[in-house]
Parts: structure tokens; C-alpha cells; sequence
């Protein structure tokens, strides 16, 4: 068996075999009171909660097989190492934001976090594998942490955010390949907001006003249903504001695609999890989540790759 292919499954088998252990095992127990983690996971619903993972798993299977000559799928002890650094990372900075603090209005637990910027970060830098890695395990022990319990799926939807993130790396040509990524992300906006547009009545189950006795009745908010367009036209600015810095420009522009495909796919699946309707799918989950996300991605993604370039500099690598 070729190396590489030997390597990627190795490191699909890993991952799905964490998945597992939390899920089936740590995810059915009581969580005791005062323990640093959470791993609980609705047992209801964890037998197709796993099928998703492993339809994630199959995407990113299938990404590679696709393009299997390209050195981007390489999977070595620096790309382990970068792994362990990145989901460890993660996990803490999603603890630090993930909380009721940063709350959006939303049809189930959605958050501001500015962390999503590292899986982006991690996919642009070190490659998709290690951006997988990054998104899905730095997510699911993030997510442990805040103690709200484990949306398996979501975690799945993270890794792909670090995986799109990273396949820059699968093209020669970087500008044109840019431009059909704007093209693809443009457009999921545009289609997206318009259900928020004609869905404007969806309720938000998590919403509680214990003043005025409202509980789940208010409506998605405004910011939320048009927050990834102003994350587009961020982006947009970011991508020809450092038309110079073709590094700059990568990682903004591909972490949008991530960030759009990845949530797209975790929303979608609580479709068939929850029960949840197309619309209350996109407008109640996938925009008050991807919109606040591409935001912090014009912000934060740009930054630490000025810092990792400056670095490289510095190291004379």
C-alpha cells in the first residue's frame, strides 16, 4: 500500500476511533459534578449523530483520494506535531469564548468565536490534514470543556472548516483559484440570506426574556441572518486590500469557503438529527454561526498569518 494512503487512512481510523470511544462510551455516561470535561452526548440520537461522522469522514476521505498525488496530503511526525499543538489550542480558546457571554440568537447554542480563526489558520499553514485534525478534535474537547455536552456532528463540520481551509495548497494556479472560491462563497451567501429573508418568522428556541415571560417566541435578529453577508464584503475587502500579500489573501479567502462548507454540512445534518426543517436549519443555526465566523475570519486570520510569516522570517525558514 502507497505510504501516503497507508498515512491518511491511519490518521481517518484515529480520528474515527476517538469519535467513538467518546461517543459510545464516555458520551453515555452521567457526567459527574466538578470533572474538568463533559462528554455527554444525547444517546437518543448518537447512532445517527455517528453516521454523520462518518459521512465527514468519507468527504475528507474522498478529497484526498481526488487529488492523492498532491504533497498536501502528506502526513508526517511535523504534521502530528502541528495536530496535537493546533486542536489543543482550539479547544482551549473555544472554552475561553464559547459561553452564554458570547451567546447569538440562535435556534440552538451558537456563540461568538473568535477561535475559529485557528483551524483556518492551522489548515491555510499546515496543510488540510492537520486543519481536519485542528477543527474536529479542537472542537469536540472545546466543547467538552464549556461543559454544554458534544454535537459530534458540529465537530465534524469544524474539521472540514480546517480541511477547505487547506487546499489552497491542492492548486498551482492561487489567483484564479481565489476567484472561483469567491465566486462559490459569494454565492452560498447571497442564497442563504435570502432564507433568512423569507423565513423572518422563524422562531428562536433558545431565546429566554424571564422579565417578560417570553421564552423560545422572539424572532432570528436582523445582525443574524445578514452577518455573513457583512462577512463576505469583509473578506472581499481583505482579499484585494492585500492583493500584494498572496498569503494574506489565501488564507482569508479559503477559510471563508471552510467556514461556509463546514457549517453548511453540520446544519444540514440536524435535518435528519433533530428534525429540523431546511429553514430552521440555515436561518436558526447556519447563519448566526457562519456570519459572526467569517466576520472574525477578516480580523484574526490575516493577523496570525502576518505573525507566522514574520516568524518565518525571523527563524530564516
Amino acid at each position: 500500500m502507497d505510504k501516503k494512503l497507508q498515512n491518511v487512512l491511519i490518521f481517518l481510523v484515529v480520528v474515527l476511533a476517538l469519535f467513538g470511544v467518546i461517543m459510545f462510551v464516555l458520551g453515555a455516561q452521567e457526567p459527574t459534578e466538578g470533572a474538568l470535561f463533559n462528554f455527554s452526548v444525547d444517546q437518543s440520537s448518537v447512532v445517527s449523530r455517528f453516521v454523520f461522522v462518518l459521512i465527514g469522514l468519507a468527504l475528507a476521505f474522498a478529497a484526498y483520494y481526488m487529488t492523492k498525488e498532491n504533497k498536501a496530503w502528506e502526513v508526517g511526525t511535523r504534521e502530528v506535531v502541528w495536530m496535537a499543538i493546533g486542536a489543543a489550542l482550539y479547544a482551549v480558546f473555544s472554552w475561553l469564548f464559547n459561553g452564554t457571554v458570547f451567546a447569538v440568537p440562535s435556534l440552538s447554542q451558537v456563540a461568538l468565536r473568535p477561535a475559529i480563526a485557528i483551524p483556518m489558520f492551522f489548515g491555510f499553514a499546515f496543510g488540510p490534514v492537520v486543519g481536519f485534525f485542528t477543527g474536529a478534535v479542537g472542537n469536540m474537547f472545546g466543547d467538552a470543556l464549556t461543559g454544554f455536552g458534544l454535537s459530534p456532528q458540529w465537530s465534524i463540520g469544524n474539521g472540514l472548516i480546517g480541511l477547505v481551509s487547506g487546499m489552497w495548497m491542492l492548486f498551482s494556479d492561487k489567483k484564479k483559484s481565489m476567484d472561483t472560491v469567491l465566486y462559490i462563497s459569494g454565492a452560498l451567501a447571497v442564497l442563504t440570506a435570502l432564507l433568512f429573508f423569507l423565513n423572518r418568522d422563524q422562531p428562536n428556541m433558545l431565546f429566554f426574556d424571564v422579565d417578560n415571560g417570553i421564552f423560545g417566541d422572539a424572532q432570528i435578529s436582523l445582525f443574524a441572518g445578514i452577518a455573513i453577508l457583512v462577512g463576505f464584503v469583509l473578506i472581499f475587502a481583505v482579499r484585494y486590500f492585500f492583493k500584494d500579500n498572496e498569503d494574506v489573501a489565501t488564507a482569508v479567502t479559503w477559510g471563508m469557503l471552510g467556514n461556509i462548507i463546514g457549517l453548511l454540512f453540520a446544519a444540514l445534518s440536524d435535518i435528519w438529527i433533530n428534525g429540523f426543517s431546511l429553514a430552521a436549519a440555515i436561518v436558526g443555526e447556519f447563519l448566526p454561526a457562519a456570519g459572526p465566523n467569517l466576520i472574525f475570519a477578516a480580523i484574526l486570520v490575516p493577523m496570525l498569518v502576518v505573525a507566522y510569516k514574520s516568524t518565518r522570517t525571523q527563524s530564516g525558514r
